[in-house]
């Protein structure tokens, strides 16, 4: 009978969750701050964020921090999985002002960007937070798996050949 992958946060220890809510106030203000949706003297917007924007973001900076807190201490030698990223990116681009992103611009003009890109943000968002959730599924499916334990037999075996 299969566990639900969320199980899997009963076992974190501090440091985790330390990490966890450390890097999902960094995304926040990151992602924040930069896309303007929260208002600072830095960066503005020519478009006012849309009335989700601040719930995606929110979102966003919840599940990378989970996602990056499940790369700590996992006893496993492996790089970062990219999907979390491609996530990140998805949301960042569904919250920012459309026709203040360069690419948009380039690609669309201005017209473009508020006639094409700005009515894809909503998809955006949807892609980018279903594809953070998924790899942090992934990540906790990977922390429930059991580990082998060797009998002693062929623990001195798997010794002497070495």
């Amino acid at each position: 009978m299969p566990t639900c992958p969320l199980t899997a946060f009963a076992s974190w220890t501090a440091r985790r969750w330390l990490v966890a809510a450390g890097t999902a106030v960094a995304t926040f203000l990151l992602l924040g701050l930069s896309t303007a949706v929260i208002p600072n003297p830095v960066f503005g917007r020519s478009v006012a964020p849309t009335d989700w924007a601040m719930e995606v973001l929110i979102a966003t900076s919840a599940l990378t921090g989970l996602l990056t807190a499940t790369y700590v201490a996992t006893g496993r030698e492996e790089g970062l999985d990219k999907k979390g990223t491609v996530g990140a990116l998805l949301s960042y681009f569904a919250i920012g002002c459309p026709v203040c992103n360069k690419l948009v611009l380039i690609a669309l003009g201005a017209s473009g960007a508020m006639q094409f890109f700005a009515p894809i943000q909503p998809y955006l968002a949807v892609a980018g937070l279903g594809v953070l959730t998924w790899a942090l599924m992934v990540r906790l499916r990977g922390e429930m798996t059991c580990s082998i334990t060797l009998p002693e037999e062929a623990k001195e075996e798997t010794t002497s050949r070495s």
